[in-house]
C-alpha cells in the first residue's frame, strides 16, 4: 500500500462504486464485466475488503435488501482516497502465469502432459482473445475510450501468449 493506504483491490472497488451503490455480488459482476480481462478479483477479496472500507469510512452501508444483500456506496472520503490512489505510481507489475510455471518444469512432464497443456492453453487464449476483442468493439461503440484502451492490453496479452505457445519447446 502506498500513500493512499489502500491496496489495488480496494481501489478497484472504490472505482466501481463511482457508478453508484452496489452489493458485493453486483461489485463482483461489475468487476467481471469491466476488469476481468486484465485484473483478477475473487469473491473472497471483495467480501474481505468491503467491511474494511466501511470501517475506514470510505464506503457506507445502505439498507440491507433481499436475502440480506448489503449495498455499499462510496463516501466523499472514499472519493478523495481513490483520487490519491490514482495519482500514485502503479508499482511493479506482477506476472503469475500458471502455464509458464508448468513449462518451467517441462522436463518433469510426460510428452502427452505437455501436449495437453499446450492444447488447453492455446484453446483458452484463442477463446479469451475473441471475447476481449468483442469487449473492445463494444467499449468503442459506447464511446468508452478508457475502457477500450485497458481492454486492448488484454488483447495484446492473449496475442503474446499465443505467439509464445507456438514457440514453446515440444517433447522430442
Amino acid at each position: 500500500m502506498a500513500d493512499s493506504g489502500i491496496n489495488p483491490t480496494a481501489a478497484a472497488l472504490l472505482g466501481l462504486l463511482h457508478e453508484g451503490p452496489m452489493t458485493g455480488g453486483q461489485l463482483m459482476a461489475a468487476a467481471e464485466r469491466r476488469l476481468a480481462p486484465y485484473w483478477s478479483m475473487t469473491r473472497s477479496q471483495v467480501y474481505r475488503e468491503l467491511p474494511v472500507l466501511a470501517e475506514r469510512g470510505l464506503v457506507r452501508m445502505g439498507k440491507p435488501g433481499p436475502r440480506s444483500s448489503q449495498p455499499y456506496a462510496i463516501t466523499p472520503s472514499g472519493k478523495r482516497t481513490f483520487s490519491r490512489w490514482l495519482a500514485e505510481g502503479p508499482g511493479k507489475d506482477t506476472i503469475r502465469n500458471p502455464v509458464a510455471l508448468r513449462i518451467a518444469f517441462g522436463e518433469l512432464h510426460s510428452a502427452s502432459q505437455l501436449r495437453n497443456l499446450y492444447t488447453s492453453a492455446n484453446e483458452y487464449h484463442t477463446e479469451a482473445l475473441a471475447h476481449v476483442r468483442e469487449q473492445v468493439r463494444n467499449a468503442k461503440k459506447e464511446g468508452a475510450a478508457f475502457d477500450a484502451s485497458a481492454l486492448e492490453f488484454a488483447v495484446a496479452y492473449h496475442k503474446a501468449a499465443l505467439t509464445w505457445l507456438k514457440n514453446a519447446p515440444v517433447p522430442g
